[in-house]
């Protein structure tokens, strides 16, 4: 099994900055892949961005350019770093990791992330 505990989400004002943090722990030779995921209140999961092991990104067309996934090999991390957040931001915050895009199979609790306006 691998688990996933995300950090970093909290209150932010329009137009600031938030960076997330999500450390995988368990068999991390399951993982190629690691994301993340956004739910707003009445709307279904989205996706954020993912990066593979060789740093290979995707993102939502939406958030390209504000937002930035990076990966910590090493220390078998995830981050997500959020510049620019307007109200419509606001979401819980998932982290999830899998064999593949495709097989996110693993996937955190969560973090609040809210933007005021």
């Amino acid at each position: 099994q691998v688990q996933l505990v995300e950090r970093g989400g909290g209150l932010v004002q329009a137009g600031g900055s938030l960076r997330l943090s999500c450390a995988a722990s368990g068999v991390i030779s399951r993982i190629n892949t690691m994301g993340w995921y956004r739910q707003a209140p009445g709307k279904q999961r989205e996706l954020v961005a993912t990066i593979t092991n060789y740093g290979s990104t995707n993102y939502a067309d939406s958030l390209k350019g504000r937002f930035t996934i990076s990966r910590d090999i090493a220390k078998n991390s995830v981050y997500l770093q959020m510049n620019s957040l307007k109200p419509e931001d606001t979401a819980v915050y998932y982290c999830n990791a899998g064999p593949s895009s495709t097989q996110l199979n693993y996937w955190g609790r969560g973090t609040q992330v809210t933007v005021s306006s």
